[in-house]
């Protein structure tokens, strides 16, 4: 049995598009918690060697190996390479108590863009208090908003609103940094939220149908320069997210989780380029929400 666990768990790593989405979004659910399937190494591990069982221990190196291709560079990422521009991805929470104590946290990590999503009305003058002498710049559309110590112009909302969602559901901007580097597009995105139950699986069908519309909107952007900042609700591995991740770069491999704060499984938010390079992403203390926010580095 061990053995047998083992070649299936490489199998699955290896080949994570072979599990069909057809019955709820299993494939998805995969993809979104993939590199957790090494945990099963140290666990086999110990039943091979209680049992002795050389077969065991033999069916592990396959997974080993595939893991390692796979997620190894995150274990032995040095320091980041040259870079231009750091930015700030941070779902600050609709129930944050704290908004000065989350633009602190922020500030700290000397951004050049910080982009924040499931802002409300009432938290809002305090993160435009507390942002404004580093960050002149900024502007908010719905619930997400972008602060920037460069210029911005162009700004207008992104139309990623799902079919069957009502006319309030605003979670999308676009505005064009002016940056010392030359202009990129800057898209703040919040796309919708997945439920996993035993019923409906892993049900991510608005999240998927607004990533759609995302990759329409990027695909139709003017500037060479596009930098998407946001909570995709997803890691990048997600074929749900592929009309975005086709078009963008991502992060290297890292462990930065970001969700949830207290225990982070996964990085759901996301800092994307086209032709600029995200060269790392790490994540940033605690803050008043339940995700924690990352800071990337970007070679324009």
């Amino acid at each position: 049995m061990p053995a047998v666990l083992a070649v299936s768990a490489a199998c699955l790593l290896a080949f994570p598009g072979a599990v069909p989405n057809a019955v709820g979004r299993l494939g998805s659910l995969l993809e979104t918690f993939l590199p957790w399937l090494g945990l099963l190494i140290p666990v086999l591990l110990v039943v091979a060697r209680v049992r002795r069982s050389a077969t065991a221990l033999l069916a592990l190196l396959p997974l080993a190996g595939v893991w390692l291709a796979q997620f190894g560079a995150a274990l032995t990422a040095g320091g980041a390479p040259a870079y231009d521009i750091t930015v700030v991805q941070h779902n600050v929470s609709d129930e944050n108590g704290d908004p000065e104590g989350t633009a602190r946290v922020l500030r700290d990590a000397r951004p050049q863009l910080i982009a924040l999503q499931e802002l409300t009305p009432s938290a809002l003058p305090a993160y435009r208090a507390a942002l404004a002498p580093g960050y002149p710049h900024h502007a908010v559309h719905g619930t997400v908003g972008l602060w920037s110590a460069y210029p911005l112009r162009d700004v207008r909302p992104l139309d990623i609103r799902p079919p069957g969602f009502g006319a309030d559901w605003n979670r999308g901007l676009r505005a064009t940094a002016v940056t010392p580097y030359g202009e990129a597009a800057v898209h703040v995105v919040h796309l919708p939220s997945v439920r996993i139950g035993p019923t409906a699986g892993f049900a991510s069908g608005p999240r998927d149908a607004s990533a759609a519309l995302l990759g329409e909107a990027i695909a139709a952007e003017t500037l060479g320069t596009v930098i998407l900042l946001g909570d995709l609700n997803s890691t990048v591995d997600d074929r749900g997210l592929a009309p975005v991740t086709s078009r963008l770069r991502p992060a290297p491999a890292s462990f930065a989780f970001s969700w949830p704060a207290a225990l982070p499984l996964a990085r759901i938010d996301q800092v994307l380029a086209r032709t600029a390079t995200v060269v790392d992403i790490r994540p940033l203390p605690t803050t008043g929400s339940d995700h924690l926010p990352v800071a990337a580095r970007v070679r324009m």
